[in-house]
């Protein structure tokens, strides 16, 4: 299954698979986000896996909103490689 990214009000939902073969199109979704709100919510409820590619491209927003004092949460039951990069203090 592909990379699917809907969104609504700065709410971003995320289904399927995030990997090294679809990162570019998650990069490209998120290209300046910061630059247009001041708050992103990512749902992982419906991401299916994800690979280091995924996970990085996410702590690099997660970075970013950080650097540029914007508020972004990542909701959902989704992967546990993503839920463990951000509980291992990497992120912090």
């Amino acid at each position: 299954m592909d990379l699917t990214i809907s969104n609504c009000n700065n709410f971003y939902s995320l289904k399927g698979i995030l990997n090294r073969n679809n990162v570019y199109m998650f990069q490209q979704a998120f290209k300046n986000i910061f630059e247009k709100s001041n708050t992103v919510t990512i749902s992982i409820e419906d991401l299916e896996s994800i690979d280091r590619y995924g996970v990085n491209a996410i702590a690099r927003l997660h970075d970013e909103a950080i650097a540029k004092n914007k508020k972004f949460a990542i909701v959902g039951l989704g992967c546990k490689d993503l839920y463990d990069y951000f509980k291992s203090g990497k992120a912090a």
